[in-house]
């Protein structure tokens, strides 16, 4: 049975029971991708939407554990990350 991950309180003890376990003896199944976000937010945009929507928004961001600002501004990178249909190679023959 895998154990579980420890709760690590600072970044030096992260970083010591990084150099010293065996990863493959946790469970990692919990893990949820983070994303670091660098760049300074200098720009603001207002929207107007409809309150369900906002209240979807709100419910999946909370889901994440994220503010539901920054899961607005990650669904925007993802949606730009995809290439449009117009841009896909066309299929091979």
């Amino acid at each position: 049975m895998l154990k579980p991950l420890p709760r690590l309180m600072s970044d030096e003890a992260a970083e010591h029971f990084l150099e010293t376990a065996n990863l493959a003896e946790y469970d990692l199944s919990t893990l949820k991708r983070v994303h670091f976000e660098f760049a300074p937010k200098v720009k603001q945009v207002n929207m107007r939407m409809a309150e369900d929507l906002l209240t979807a928004v709100k419910v999946r961001a909370k889901a994440n554990g994220i503010p539901y600002q920054r899961f607005i501004r990650q669904a925007l990178e993802e949606a730009l990350a995809r290439p449009r249909a117009d841009e896909r190679p066309a299929p091979a023959e």
